[in-house]
């Protein structure tokens, strides 16, 4: 599951800015925000390169529905100090965070007399520290167990000495207090992380929670700075977001949530900001499918080839996959349509080794 688990400790704003995720299927669309379960939202990704394409395929009163791409995400609560040792919800919050493939880490960067903090204090670096802390602890002792195996096996097997060198200088990298996130990358150390995922090798989203006098960026807040310089440091994002204002924006219709998001000087919410986040942090790309029909966007992993492309489309066209026809979606937009853009010469045909590039539009030709 590609999915983005949301964390943080009591009193954060959480539980604010994950409740009006899944409150936000109110904004209608195809596959706009929804609730997959009470621990599960879905938010879908605004993008402009669907509406460009869909306006190429209109002809007359029949508009093609556009179907957007989307990111999930997880609320993953039960962290106390100990977690690693299982106390309070430990054990199912570890559980929680190994399904996931990225960590939205919430953090408090607004004072409020009225929202007691759970530490009794406002200090978002201390709060990323005491998840970090119990991460890494579970890393190390996941760490330490798969050492005492390594050792043995690279005593009877020099192949494996290379393994045994990775797992050895995670370790110290660990008890230094660093995420296996920041360990230098290589392709044993790639090998080493699918063989033994660590939690604290999961891509992180800051996600710095403001008062929304504090918006757009939160420029003038010390609290944002000192987490946007942890994440220069670890090579992370930082979304700035009012949890509060997302809340009030999804009970309002779409022309009024806009007009209140031009005031705060934002063009978009930070429910989309932190999905687009989430989707670069999975490393994923879009591709589109497109034509009088519909007009589609889908997800894959940067990487990914053609015939795993067409796989998510349906699986016989995987199967039976013979070539594709690509283009880059704004050729197709100049172009005005398919048969213009094949008559200038702009649509390619690729075999299966063909790596799919964002925006490409595919048409797949297969064979069951």
């Amino acid at each position: 599951m590609l999915a983005v688990g949301i964390v943080g400790l009591p009193n954060v704003g959480k539980s604010t800015l994950f409740n009006a995720l899944t409150r936000a299927n109110a904004l209608a669309a195809n596959y706009p925000f929804a609730t997959i379960d009470k621990n599960v939202g879905v938010v879908a990704l605004e993008d402009e390169r669907l509406y460009a394409l869909q306006r190429v395929f209109t002809k007359g009163e029949r508009v093609p529905p556009v179907v957007p791409t989307h990111v999930e995400f997880v609320d993953i609560a039960g962290l106390v100090k100990g977690a690693h040792r299982g106390e309070g919800l430990g054990n199912q919050f570890l559980a929680h965070i190994r399904e996931v493939s990225a960590i939205a880490h919430v953090l408090r960067c607004f004072p409020d007399p009225n929202v007691v903090h759970v530490m009794g204090r406002v200090d978002p670096l201390e709060d990323a520290e005491v998840v970090e802390t119990e991460l890494l602890l579970a890393d190390l002792a996941t760490l330490e167990r798969r050492l005492e195996r390594l050792r043995k096996e690279a005593r009877a097997n020099r192949e494996m000495a290379p393994l045994l060198e990775v797992a050895e200088g995670l370790h110290v990298h660990l008890q230094g207090g660093r995420p296996a996130r920041t360990f230098p990358p290589s392709e044993e150390v790639r090998r080493f992380l699918k063989e033994t995922p660590l939690l604290t090798a999961k891509p992180v989203i800051y996600v710095a929670n403001v008062a929304e006098e504090d918006l757009p960026e939160g420029e003038g807040n010390p609290h944002v700075q000192a987490v946007r310089e942890k994440a220069r440091a670890e090579g992370a994002e930082v979304v700035v977001v009012s949890a509060k204002l997302e809340a009030e924006l999804v009970e309002l219709p779409k022309e009024e949530a806009q007009e209140l998001l031009s005031a705060y000087g934002l063009k978009e919410s930070g429910l989309q900001r932190l999905a687009q986040a989430g989707y670069r942090a999975l490393g994923l790309l879009t591709f589109f499918t497109a034509g009088e029909k519909e007009v589609r966007a889908w997800t894959v992993p940067r990487g990914a080839k053609a015939p795993e492309a067409a796989g998510e489309i349906h699986s016989d066209m995987e199967k039976g996959f013979i070539r594709a026809e690509v283009i880059p979606w704004e050729k197709l937009v100049e172009a005005g349509g398919w048969a213009r853009a094949k008559e200038r010469g702009w649509v390619r045909l690729e075999g299966k080794e063909y790596e799919v590039q964002d925006g490409d539009v595919l048409y797949i030709l297969f064979n069951v």
